[in-house]
């Protein structure tokens, strides 16, 4: 397996991959996505064998904020310590950034692994998270 930054956007593996994870918001919005890429701080890329298996993707300033907005797996290569190694490598990126942030699902799976790789629980450290999503939230 090989990380390293994800250079030329390729829309067809990317769509595939957010699609095997079932993030349709992306694939249904592909244009989004291609601008999301491009306008990221960092995308970095999981190879196996020439195979798009993952990616991580992060925006913000990199020096006060570090906002992990996407980080997936593709399911054939999941539990392989993918996911754990491109989240490290980005973090590494940016050793002097303040705060390190990320949203994600509330389940007993993803709290384990993003504890285990040194995060904490907003409520843990008392805080409390606000987002306003389009079509979602009251405007």
């Amino acid at each position: 397996m090989e990380i390293k930054p994800y250079g030329v956007y390729q829309e067809e593996e990317v769509l595939e991959l957010y699609g095997s994870v079932g993030w349709l918001n992306y694939t249904a919005r592909p244009e989004m996505l291609k601008a999301a890429f491009t306008s990221s701080l960092m995308v970095l890329g999981a190879r196996v064998n020439g195979k798009l298996a993952g990616l991580i993707r992060a925006v913000g300033d990199g020096a006060s904020i570090l906002y992990i907005q996407d980080i997936l797996v593709h399911p054939d290569y999941q539990r392989q310590g993918i996911g754990r190694k491109l989240l490290l490598e980005m973090i590494d990126r940016y050793p002097r950034v303040y705060q390190t942030v990320l949203m994600t699902d509330d389940t007993p799976k993803t709290a384990a692994f993003y504890r285990s790789c040194g995060f904490s629980p907003e409520k843990d450290l008392g805080l409390c998270a606000y987002l306003r999503i389009k079509g979602l939230s009251a405007d």
